[in-house]
């Protein structure tokens, strides 16, 4: 998704007090990088362009072609290359005490070359001047750009990859792609998160917890070695038929290897000492407090077993921990979707999630609507009820190297805790979750946030091979959906079921109460009509998927301004009672004005109310969706909201967001 860069660059230097606000204004446009080389090459590959300049990429080029990704370059496709020039290449030759790019180890070679490479898009800096790039290198690593103030230049812009390579010449186009020049190597880790961290000397308080605790030993998974796919399953496109689905032909992806990754949200030493937390001992005081209100019917039971998942110190770190990798722009709506889609003048654009806290502990992530400033547990706009904590950019994070082989970790400005307010308060509120999170393979495998411009492509799983689901005979395709602000679906993504499909998830686990549990997905003539259970027991008759909010079964009047104020409440009661709800009025397409919503314009998109059940700390939930009709029919699978009684049973409403 294409991000307002500067503005988004005003904020971060402004936010760090790198230089004034006047100086920002200036150097944060596109004139006051001038002074950095800036190509066209419209007859070029990428290959060539680094062939005709061997005075600047000449080492480079060694090395591609020792590694035959010189050839690779040549050929058809849409490639972001970031070239180090002769000299960064050299500082690397002196660095490891290698005399000549030959001395490097072909394995070596070949691992430089996928790190400077990625192989689907063109990423230029006009369009990406600060955050994770949404596509991953060849070697499967996010790479991520951050903007600097250069005061010895008359603060000039400065954009550096991966924090320490500096682009010295940008956006150079080419017939396959774009091509920057860098002053650095890029060496991401080869360590494991847990090590990665434990190198982390500024937060060695919690590196303690996590090997005190053994949870540092479930963040050491990688790769999948039982799963495999073939190359025409990779590559798609002309390999495989076309998926139809949507009215359009599709293009499927699968990925090539199958990862177990992570993230860890950390809190610096320096936060712990600003609550007296200065040694481990400290912080098992602290974690002890916490969650003995928080699970007291645990509460000195399980002390002295750090490893035992009911120990408070276990629960505080499983509360930072994800079974995915997640980058700053993954948590929460960004980029175009933000500015575009969400309304943020209405509610902040949020997501939840579930946490390694195998008891209950979701985290309710926003994004500010200005800055782009990513927040863990904020409630009310803009923080009103509960201030949240902030996660740190990677402009805010420093130099280290925060990304490990198998993950990432953030910084947080202030102590990160599943206590009785973040469960009874900021958690106290409906839920809609994203379907393509309700697996991590959907985060690990690098399927969800592709859009470039097309419309037409899935981004598929083998029906194995997905965490926390259940697929079973009958399903043949279960796959994201590229990212389209334009599609009738919150977040501009669905997760696309096809077949005589029989799939079933194990939901988050929110706090304990009752919730009305509810699906959202957009209907089509296509669409299937599915028996739903819950724990594997029905929930009240199949829903015909095919009928939208205009059908007379639903009742649904989307013309509020025909309607008086009374008339449109009891028309939402109406439609309530009969297991609909229409969408919501927080978020639209790009174009629309103020008073066009989802809720007023997206008679497709309905959320359907699936049962009413009583959640409790520390047990499994599951959804199982079978398509009941017969025939090859879709699912539009958008989200699940869990609401809690304490809002649909509000005495003012429920309302519209």
């Amino acid at each position: 998704m294409k991000s307002n860069h500067i503005t988004k660059c005003i904020a971060l230097l402004f936010n760090t007090a790198i230089i004034g606000f006047g100086s920002l204004l200036s150097s944060c446009t596109d004139d006051a990088i001038g002074e950095m080389n800036y190509y066209t090459a419209t007859k070029r590959t990428a290959a060539q362009l680094i062939s005709d300049s061997p005075e600047r990429y000449g080492l480079f080029q060694e090395i591609l072609q020792r590694a035959n990704y010189n050839r690779t370059l040549s050929t058809y496709g849409t490639y972001t290359v970031f070239a180090p020039d002769n000299n960064a290449v050299e500082s690397y030759l002196s660095s490891k005490g290698y005399e000549s790019v030959s001395d490097i180890p072909l394995k070596v070679c070949d691992t430089i070359a996928r790190t400077h490479i990625i192989k689907k898009g063109a990423f230029f800096t006009t369009d990406y001047m600060s955050g994770t790039l949404p596509e991953m290198n060849m070697d499967d690593r996010f790479l991520s750009i951050t903007c600097d103030s250069d005061v010895e230049r008359g603060n000039q812009l400065v954009l550096y990859v991966n924090k320490l390579s500096r682009i010295t010449a940008k956006d150079d186009s080419v017939t396959n792609g774009v091509v920057h020049t860098i002053d650095r190597l890029l060496t991401p880790s080869n360590e494991f998160l847990p090590d990665l961290m434990a190198q982390d000397e500024s937060i060695s308080l919690f590196v303690q917890a996590l090997q005190l605790t053994n949870m540092a030993d479930s963040l050491t998974k990688y790769i999948d070695e039982s799963y495999s796919c073939s190359y025409d399953s990779v590559q798609g496109g002309s390999f495989l038929p076309l998926i139809r689905f949507g009215g359009r032909d599709n293009i499927q992806h699968f990925p090539e290897k199958r990862y177990f990754k992570f993230t860890a949200f950390v809190e610096r030493n320096e936060v712990y000492e600003r609550y007296g937390i200065k040694t481990i001992d400290d912080l098992i005081a602290y974690a002890k407090k916490v969650y003995d209100k928080t699970f007291p019917l645990d509460a000195g039971k399980h002390d002295d077993d750090f490893t035992d998942r009911r120990n408070p110190l276990n629960r505080f770190v499983s509360y930072h921990l994800m079974d995915r990798i997640g980058t700053y722009s993954d948590w929460a709506p960004t980029g175009g979707i933000l500015t575009d889609c969400c309304k943020t003048n209405i509610a902040d654009a949020e997501d939840f999630w579930q946490t390694m806290l195998d008891t209950e502990g979701m985290i309710r992530f926003s994004r500010h609507r200005n800055t782009e400033q990513l927040y863990a547990n904020r409630k009310g706009k803009d923080g009103t009820i509960c201030k949240g904590i902030k996660v740190l950019n990677a402009l805010e994070s420093g130099k280290s190297e925060q990304n490990a082989v198998n993950g990432i970790y953030h910084y947080l400005d202030d102590i990160l805790v599943y206590d009785t307010n973040t469960r009874d308060n900021v958690l106290n509120c409906r839920m809609r979750i994203d379907a393509t999170t309700l697996s991590a393979d959907f985060m690990n495998q690098n399927l969800r946030g592709h859009y470039n411009g097309r419309e037409d492509e899935l981004y598929g799983l083998k029906n194995n091979y997905i965490q926390g689901w259940k697929v079973l005979e009958g399903t043949s395709i279960i796959a994201v959906h590229c990212d389209s602000p334009w599609w009738s679906s919150y977040l501009g993504n669905a997760l696309c079921v096809r077949g005589e499909y029989d799939v079933e998830i194990t939901l988050p686990q929110p706090p304990p109460g009752t919730y009305e549990i509810r699906l959202a997905y957009v209907a089509g003539e296509e669409r299937g009509v599915v028996q739903v259970y819950f724990n594997n027991e029905p929930c009240d008759i199949p829903v015909d998927l095919t009928r939208g909010a205009w059908d007379p079964e639903i009742g649904g009047n989307l013309n509020d301004a025909e309607l008086t104020e009374e008339e449109i409440l009891a028309n939402d009661k109406a439609m309530h009672n009969r297991g609909y709800l229409r969408g919501m009025d927080s978020y639209g397409k790009p174009g629309w004005t103020d008073q066009q919503s989802f809720r007023t314009e997206a008679k497709e998109h309905v959320r359907r109310v699936l049962t009413t059940q009583q959640f409790k700390s520390g047990e499994t939930y599951t959804l199982r969706f079978r398509q009941v009709a017969k025939g090859d029919l879709e699912w539009s699978f958008d989200y699940i909201e869990l609401c809690p009684k304490s809002v649909y049973a509000s005495p003012a409403g429920e309302d519209w967001h």
